[in-house]
């Protein structure tokens, strides 16, 4: 899962962060990557699925096998002190299952954890704000 042109993107964007005090947003497509890895997408179908995908793309991130996954991601600041106590949630059901991605200030994988639908809108829906805590109930993957 390692590529080349995710180190390099990393690499950036934590001499970006050094430079000017706060990283580009790259926690997103880097979680749908890093997500896509984690299931066994191969690299190359994953570009091809991504071709056509919009930032805007409502419902899933991407399909694998016939699922539809949506992805979270939350890195800290980086900053002393900082970390994680807010995880965003789903706004929408329109996907098979969820995978919540944790990275370090290095954007290196703590963990990570997959919900099906069903048992994520079941414990989830009425909760307005998530913690890391609540996605550590579902299937770890990393």
């Amino acid at each position: 899962m390692n590529s080349e042109l995710r180190s390099k993107l990393i690499k950036v964007a934590l001499e970006w962060q050094d430079r000017y005090g706060v990283a580009p947003q790259i926690t997103t497509p880097l979680s749908e990557y890093d997500a896509a890895m984690l299931v066994g997408m191969p690299e190359q179908e994953y570009s091809d699925f991504m071709q056509d995908i919009t930032a805007v793309n409502r419902g899933s991130d991407f399909v694998y096998k016939n699922i539809r996954y949506q992805v979270k991601g939350n890195r800290p600041s980086g900053k002393p002190g900082s970390k994680v106590t807010m995880v965003p949630k789903a706004t929408n059901y329109e996907w098979d299952k969820l995978i919540w991605v944790l990275y370090d200030k290095y954007y290196v994988i703590l963990e990570a954890w997959l919900w099906d639908v069903e048992e994520y809108k079941e414990k989830f829906h009425s909760i307005k704000r998530l913690s890391p805590n609540h996605y550590r109930e579902g299937k770890q993957l990393a």
